[in-house]
């Protein structure tokens, strides 16, 4: 199972933590239905972040009634400690944050040591060259549009600019790496991300989970917007 970059312009991911627990196979069924492309798990420690997210046996029972692949996002401290427990639970790629690893790396390997693909997030002022000596051991690099860990912040001004950078270089190392923006994509500004060269958009409650609406609909119509904005360059 492998998240795939290059049958579709761009990706919908669904940030599963903005649903509901009591209704885990209902949302799921409805994303499947709306042709959703993966599912985004947090995972938080209260440290990293000031929250707390979800678990190695919550993503188990995920795994457990659908075949999406389903990508971790590990905002958490010394996040190597834990791969094992969420490749094992049935992750498809784990992604740290670069400021939460004291060898980036290290923890890079081993991932892919537990058999799943590897991807790292940057904050909003990560700076790129960070990325310099990891090219080659990475499968996504994910942008932070918003400060991790709180919900329903706005896109952080600069975004776009720094979607563009980070194109350049994944298009300069030669790798087909998926470029994912996690934080602020609703609407208005999902279009100008897939432009600026995003192809993997994380989606929460500003995007297709929205009280009393169908999932598999407002995924669609998600879908359908972004398309007809960004059909003059795809």
């Amino acid at each position: 199972m492998k998240i795939n970059n290059s049958k579709k312009p761009y990706q919908l991911a669904a940030s599963l933590i903005c649903g509901n627990p009591l209704k885990l196979r209902e949302d799921v069924d409805s994303l499947i239905k709306g042709g959703i492309d993966s599912i985004h798990f947090d995972v938080m420690d209260g440290v990293f972040v000031p929250r707390y997210g979800l678990y190695p046996e919550f993503l188990k029972a995920v795994r457990s009634i659908t075949d999406l692949p389903i990508e971790v996002h590990m905002m958490s401290e010394e996040p190597e400690k834990y791969v094992r427990d969420f490749a094992t639970a049935g992750a498809t790629i784990i992604s740290p944050h670069v400021t939460a690893c004291k060898h980036l790396h290290h923890t890079l390997k081993v991932i892919r040591e537990n058999g799943v693909m590897a991807g790292v997030v940057l904050n909003y002022a990560d700076p790129l060259n960070v990325l310099d000596y990891i090219m080659d051991d990475v499968d996504m690099i994910m942008l932070m549009a918003i400060n991790p860990g709180i919900l329903g912040h706005k896109l952080i001004p600069g975004t776009i600019q720094k979607i563009e950078d980070l194109r350049k270089k994944i298009d300069g190392s030669g790798r087909d790496i998926i470029l994912a923006i996690d934080g602020g994509v609703n609407p208005e500004s999902a279009p100008g991300m897939v432009k600026a060269g995003a192809n993997y958009l994380v989606c929460g409650t500003s995007a297709i989970f929205k009280p009393n609406e169908p999932l598999d609909v407002k995924i669609k119509e998600f879908r359908n917007l972004i398309d007809s904005k960004i059909s003059d360059v795809v």
